[in-house]
C-alpha cells in the first residue's frame, strides 16, 4: 500500500526542521575555542566520525583509564530563564572531571552531546564556549561531540547537554579508600556555590517565594550578588589544585559532595567499620544556601542531604597532614577546613554523625 500526498513539492531536511547548513556553521564557529583546550596526545581534528588519543607510554607506566559522565540537570532552565548560556558548559564539565578526580585520575580528554528541537547557533556558540572554558580549566581535550537538533522531542527554547571524560592515574597512586582509618580528619574544600545539584528543589523554592532573581543576597564577605547570579554560578572545578597536591602524597581519600551532599558522598569511599563525625558549624555557609533554607522552610538534614552546603570536595588524610594540605588548598585559591573525623562504626551502612 502506498501513502500520497496531494502536495507535489518536495520536502527537505530543512522543512523537517533540521538545519544541517547551522550544524556545519555552530562547528566552525566553536573550532577556536575548541582548539584551546587541545593537548599533545589528541591526534584528530574537529569534526570527523571519531577522535584519536594517544597515551604517552613514556609518561605512564601502568595507567589505569578513568570514566566518566553527567549533565547539570534543571539548572539548565534557570539558565534559559536568565538567558545565560555561557557558563552551563563549566558546569557540564566541572560534574563528570571532578568525578573522576576522585579516583586520583588526571581528565585526558571529553565529549560533549548538545541537543535541541531547533539549532540556535549563537545560544550554541555560548554553551560549547563554556564546555571548552571547563576544559580549559581542567586540563583535558575537548576532542569531539554531537550536536543534535530534533524537533517534536524538544520544545521552543528547549535543549539538553550530557557530558563524557576520560582521565587516568598510575595504578600504584589510584584513591580507593582503601588507606583510610580511624581518626583521619575530614578537610572540606568550599564550594563556589549549589553547584549543579538541587535545582528542583531550587526551582520549588523560588516558585514558593515568589523572589525576583535580581534581588540582591550577600556574597562572599561584604559583597552583595543577586540570588539569579548566586543559582547560575558555575561549578567549581577542582582538578589541578588536586592533582597538584596528589603530587605531595597526604591524600588517602577524595569525595565529590553531589546529589546526595555531605551525608551521602563522603560515605561512598569509606572502609566497611568506619563512619564520620561532621561538625557543622566549623565552616560558614554561603549565603544562598541561608536564604534557600529559610525561603523553603527545608529541615537542616534535608539540606545536607540534597546540597553540598558550601563543601564541593573533600579530602580525607591522616592528622599529620592535614594542615599541610589546608594550606596548599588555600594557597591554590580554595579555601578549606577541617569539618571532621573518620570514626569506628558497628553494623551497617557507613553513615555521618553531625556536631552543631
Amino acid at each position: 500500500m502506498s501513502i500520497k500526498s496531494n502536495d507535489s513539492s518536495g520536502l527537505s531536511y530543512r522543512d523537517a526542521g533540521v538545519d544541517i547548513d547551522a550544524g556545519n556553521e555552530l562547528v566552525e564557529r566553536i573550532k577556536p575555542a575548541v582548539k584551546k583546550t587541545l593537548r599533545p596526545e589528541v591526534m584528530t581534528g574537529l569534526g570527523g566520525f571519531g577522535a584519536l588519543f594517544r597515551i604517552d607510554l613514556d609518561r605512564w607506566r601502568e595507567p589505569l583509564l578513568v570514566s566518566g559522565t553527567d549533565g547539570v540537570g534543571t539548572k539548565l532552565l534557570l539558565a534559559r530563564v536568565i538567558g545565560r548560556h555561557d557558563t552551563i558548559g563549566i558546569d557540564l564539565v566541572a560534574m563528570c572531571v571532578n568525578d573522576i578526580l576522585t579516583a586520583g585520575a588526571e581528565p585526558l580528554f571529553f565529549l560533549d552531546y548538545y541537543a535541541t528541537g531547533k539549532l540556535e547557533l549563537s545560544e550554541a556558540e555560548q554553551v560549547i564556549g563554556g564546555i571548552a572554558e571547563g576544559c580549559r580549566q581542567a586540563g583535558c581535550a575537548l576532542i569531539g561531540g554531537e550536536t543534535a537538533e530534533m524537533p517534536g522531542m524538544y520544545g521552543a527554547g528547549d535543549y539538553d547537554l550530557a557530558g563524557f571524560t576520560v582521565g587516568a592515574v598510575e595504578r600504584s597512586a589510584v584513591l580507593d579508600g582503601s588507606r583510610i582509618a580511624t581518626g583521619h580528619r575530614v578537610l572540606g574544600m568550599e564550594s563556589s556555590g549549589p553547584h549543579s545539584n538541587g535545582y528542583s528543589l531550587i526551582r520549588k523554592v523560588l516558585e514558593r517565594s515568589g523572589a525576583a532573581l535580581d534581588e540582591s543576597i550577600g556574597g562572599a564577605g561584604s559583597e552583595r550578588v543577586s540570588l539569579g547570579e548566586a543559582l547560575l554560578e558555575p561549578t567549581r572545578i577542582y582538578v589541578k589544585p588536586v592533582l597538584d597536591m596528589l603530587k605531595n602524597g597526604g591524600i588517602d581519600g577524595l569525595a565529590h559532595i553531589t546529589g546526595g551532599g555531605i551525608t551521602e558522598n563522603i560515605v561512598r569511599i569509606l572502609p566497611d567499620g568506619l563512619g564520620l563525625r561532621v561538625d557543622t558549624s566549623a565552616w560558614k555557609r554561603p549565603a544562598v544556601f541561608n536564604w534557600l533554607q529559610r525561603e523553603g522552610g527545608i529541615e537542616p538534614g534535608e539540606m545536607l542531604r540534597t546540597f553540598n552546603c558550601g563543601i564541593g570536595m573533600v579530602m580525607l588524610a591522616h592528622p599529620d597532614q592535614a594542615p599541610g594540605l589546608i594550606q596548599r588548598s588555600i594557597d591554590h585559591g580554595i579555601p578549606c577546613t577541617d569539618i571532621g573525623e573518620v570514626i569506628p562504626q558497628e553494623g551497617g551502612a557507613p553513615r555521618v554523625a553531625y556536631d552543631t
